[in-house]
């Protein structure tokens, strides 16, 4: 376990490093780490004083002594009450969840108002995945084949569980990640910079004035567009998107690291959102 959480290339290891470093705001709080996996985010969590709440599809992998895994599937239900954890961790899961709304809606549910929710996965916003993706569609080009039914099932044990663990077909990126947690009851807190890939600081050098023009167009022609919400709504929404698009900590980063805070309840963002399409059925 020491080459993952000592392993500066290893995502474990700035989470660790999160940790440890804002140790007095997790004293005391109950954290649920899902998915927990082989449990090293866990015992860090109880090293710095957090009360740490592991759940995983496939528990019986967990391997830390003193603490329990229980079973959960996120596409259903995790046995917990409404609004019962102060934290919730989900490291390298939601790039292999089917339905991530769904599963953000449920961290919603556990979480406190106020909570926090952090989420990491691989950077799919970064200049290297952009550029692999325009020319294979792939994660990385030239070492990894487009998702596909051989490299992308994981796990499929039917002596152990009926459940498949799918590879990184749902690979997802800083916007897309934006507007489910914000449809969901999230708002970006913090993005922390894990480490720089060199291959996107060779593209940003090149098109970086490119993408800061061509964003900062998107914006100008949609800020005073008639769409049912207020104007001063309008230009907070789309700046910070604006910012995210423009943001070199985004495009440079292997990871994205993002903490959101719970602000309200699922439910309650519905009853503000406002249809900008015509129903179907009108003319």
């Amino acid at each position: 376990m020491k080459e993952y959480v000592d392993n500066p290339k290893s995502i474990k290891y700035h989470v660790k490093k999160y940790l440890w470093k804002n140790k007095q705001r997790f004293e005391g709080m109950r954290v649920v780490d899902f998915p927990a996996g082989n449990g090293i985010t866990s015992r860090i969590l109880k090293e710095v004083g957090a009360v740490p709440i592991p759940f995983d599809l496939f528990p019986e992998y967990f391997r830390q002594e003193g603490l329990e895994c229980r079973q959960a599937n996120i596409l259903e239900k995790i046995p917990l009450k409404d609004g019962y954890s102060d934290a919730v961790i989900c490291q390298e899961g939601i790039e292999h969840f089917t339905d991530q709304f769904k599963a953000l809606k449920e961290f919603n549910r556990i979480l406190k108002i106020n909570g926090r929710l952090i989420i990491t996965t691989p950077n799919y916003s970064n200049l290297r995945a952009r550029m692999s993706y325009f020319l294979s569609e792939s994660e990385r080009f030239n070492s990894m084949m487009p998702p596909n039914e051989i490299d992308s099932i994981w796990m499929n044990n039917q002596e152990v569980n009926n459940e498949i663990y799918f590879g990184h077909i749902f690979l997802i990126g800083i916007q897309k990640l934006r507007v489910l947690a914000k449809l969901t009851g999230f708002e970006i807190r913090h993005i922390q910079f894990t480490r720089l890939k060199t291959t996107s600081l060779f593209i940003f050098v090149f098109t970086y004035p490119f993408i800061f023009l061509s964003c900062l167009l998107s914006y100008l022609k949609n800020i005073n567009k008639e769409k049912g919400y207020e104007k001063s709504y309008q230009r907070k929404m789309y700046g910070e998107i604006f910012r995210l698009n423009i943001s070199p900590k985004i495009l440079l980063d292997g990871h994205l690291f993002v903490e959101f805070e719970k602000v309200t309840d699922t439910n309650n963002v519905w009853k503000e959102v406002i249809s900008v399409q015509r129903e179907f059925g009108t003319t």
